[in-house]
């Protein structure tokens, strides 16, 4: 479909700035809403929203609008000319969910009704992006047998190729923001079926890259590479064989593309590196010392709640239907953020 103007809730996030400025590089007008809580969510690091908030503000095409998707008629007025909308805005740690349950649900669930109103009332009937995640699964992922190795676990024989969309979702522990997301998952694929909008769904697993400030609650990859060359300690939840597949950002964003572009009316897509692009927070440790050198042996703690021993993302469909496929490996991936967040030593003064 034709793209002239993308409105990108979250803007000035992680995967929201990547986006708004790819696109907005490729010549669409691109508006980005953000309400720059990130602070207050997530802790101190979480200012650094600002950074990805001053950062858009270098683009002529981009316009900045500082604001809640919670506020009223708000999403409804910037979407009224809208071609596409890539809702990012989200709360995104499990355990802020569970010690604030209510915000949660506010932001994910209520917010995500908001912009699928503001989309079915547009005359532009503009296309949605769902930042979904792997998470709608809950716990039921740990049923799946699993073997352990050396410095990892991994899906036993049948499941190699890691979940598939149709995995179940029922009858299973998820947290508060596995629920939250989950309600959005389902909410944006109605209103697909309901108001025949163009929706796509991404149920996204580990996303890293450039300019992402992670904490221990979200942004695990970015989180150890900052403590690493800070030379801080680290906690490992869990035993440090855990797996998730890891998608470097870019490539998420390209996926995003190719479903505005050649993708189906209603598509919903397990997002992530892969079977091919997996890593244990052991094998991370070892990639980093191998960029960084030496580097503090880490601590180790209980697992935290509804936690996977592995999550590794069947992206066959995305493949097939978007004709897209991971390009930048774990090592190549990692080096590069390494490389960048020393490169940038003023971002991470209160790290180094």
């Amino acid at each position: 479909m034709p793209l002239d103007h993308l409105l990108v809730t979250g803007g000035a996030g992680f995967i929201g700035s990547h986006a708004a400025l790819h696109f907005a590089r490729k010549g669409v007008r691109v508006t980005v809403l953000d309400n720059l809580s990130r602070s207050k969510l997530l802790g101190r690091r979480g200012g650094t929203a600002r950074l990805n908030w001053d950062r858009l503000g270098e683009e002529s095409v981009v316009r900045r609008v500082e604001g809640d998707i919670r506020e009223p008629g708000l999403v409804e007025e910037l979407a009224r000319d809208a071609d596409g909308i890539l809702h990012a805005a989200a709360q995104t740690a499990v355990t802020t969910s569970v010690k604030d349950p209510e915000t949660d649900f506010s932001i994910n669930a209520f917010g995500t009704f908001q912009v699928l109103e503001a989309a079915r009332n547009s005359p532009r009937r503009p296309a949605v992006i769902y930042c979904s995640t792997n998470k709608v699964y809950g716990d039921r992922v740990n049923a799946v047998p699993v073997r352990e190795e050396g410095s990892r676990y991994r899906f036993a024989e049948g499941h190699e190729s890691g979940i598939a969309e149709t995995f179940g979702l029922d009858l299973c522990e998820h947290t508060p923001y596995g629920c939250s997301k989950l309600t959005g998952d389902l909410y944006a694929q109605d209103y697909g079926h309901l108001h025949d909008l163009k929706v796509g769904v991404f149920r996204m697993s580990c996303i890293y890259g450039t300019w992402q400030f992670g904490v221990e609650d979200q942004g695990w990859v970015a989180w150890f590479a900052i403590g690493a060359l800070g030379g801080k300690p680290l906690t490992i939840f869990g035993d440090g064989k855990q797996v998730r597949d890891v998608l470097w950002v870019e490539d998420l964003v390209a996926a995003y593309e190719a479903f505005l572009e050649r993708g189906p009316r209603l598509g919903v897509y397990n997002m992530g590196g892969g079977a091919e692009n997996t890593l244990s927070l052991l094998e991370l440790l070892d990639i980093l010392r191998r960029e960084v050198g030496d580097i503090p042996q880490p601590a180790f703690d209980a697992w935290r709640p509804s936690d996977q021993k592995v999550y590794v993302s069947d992206i066959a469909k995305a493949q097939r239907e978007l004709a897209w496929r991971p390009s930048v490996g774990p090592e190549e991936g990692v080096g590069r953020l390494v490389a960048w967040i020393r490169d940038h030593p003023r971002f991470f003064a209160d790290s180094f």
